[in-house]
């Protein structure tokens, strides 16, 4: 097995965006990311192939303090060994590593195996697509809309209960209020609205060629079972498959409620990929 560490994105992406598009949907997590490292997005990052001759084995990337994702595109003997003691090599810290479940588990083996750190299951995840809304969904009060700077304070408030009640992370108020302003700026945030007050929640992110993502779905307990989510991810679905072939989403698979309303727009789980920590 060959290994390299690219610095530049542009030469990365020349290496592997044709391989990974040919899995569009399941690969949308890296090539959304990607996209938004060639974009300036993010200031440090991580970028390494494994091959072997002119063929891709596995494709790595990491944006610090996020985990590593690894996507691997053909199964060879020890590879996840190889792929952790060139990695020990390269870089200090990995805090986790999201992938398919069978390549993360192996992965994280080994890590722990080379680093002697512990494994922990952070969250077993549903990936979700759909290319066409349910008809005839119950509609609730209100209507949505593209938030704006009048809705900074109240989103940078729900941002941190979003990390809190998903484990997805920790920002400070400085941090959740640098990300909720970009997000605005990218006019990524819609919100529902019920009679001037904003109720619910989410964002659009990362597109690749025929797709594009959703999440940050969040509605404030005083505002919960009563369909704002459901209606809110339902219209703006439709809306983004005006210019795009599929949406994409992630789920907690210990989250039944959420499965559930998805299920119900019309997401149907194509993969189960897995987010695991080391301690």
């Amino acid at each position: 097995m060959d290994w390299k560490i690219y610095e530049d994105p542009m030469a990365f992406s020349e290496m592997v965006e044709a391989l990974l598009y040919k899995d569009e949907d399941r690969n949308s997590l890296f090539l959304g990311i990607l996209s938004q490292i060639r974009n300036g997005r993010y200031e440090e990052y991580f970028l390494g192939l494994a091959t072997e001759g002119d063929e891709v084995l596995a494709a790595l990337m990491m944006t610090p303090p996020h985990p590593l994702q690894l996507i691997v595109l053909k199964e060879t003997p020890n590879l996840a060994g190889e792929l952790a003691m060139h990695l020990k090599k390269e870089v200090t810290e990995i805090p986790g590593v999201i992938g398919d479940k069978a390549a993360a588990r192996e992965f994280a083996e080994a890590w722990a195996a080379e680093t002697g750190t512990a494994i922990e299951l952070h969250m077993d995840e549903g990936l979700y697509r759909i290319d066409a809304v349910a008809k005839g969904l119950e509609k609730s009060p209100g209507a949505w809309r593209v938030a704006n700077k009048r809705d900074a304070e109240l989103l940078e408030e729900w941002y941190l209960l979003f990390e809190k009640d998903t484990g997805v992370g920790a920002s400070s108020h400085k941090e959740a209020a640098a990300k909720i302003e970009q997000f605005l700026d990218d006019k990524e945030i819609y919100v529902w609205e019920v009679q001037g007050e904003v109720v619910s929640c989410m964002k659009k992110s990362r597109p690749s060629k025929h797709g594009i993502s959703v999440g940050f779905v969040f509605t404030p307990e005083q505002h919960r079972r009563k369909g704002f989510a459901r209606i809110l991810v339902a219209e703006v679905t439709e809306e983004l498959l005006l210019e795009f072939d599929f949406v994409m989403l992630y789920t907690d698979l210990k989250n039944p409620t959420s499965n559930k309303i998805y299920s119900e727009i019309g997401y149907e789980q194509i993969a189960n990929p897995v987010h695991l920590r080391f301690r």
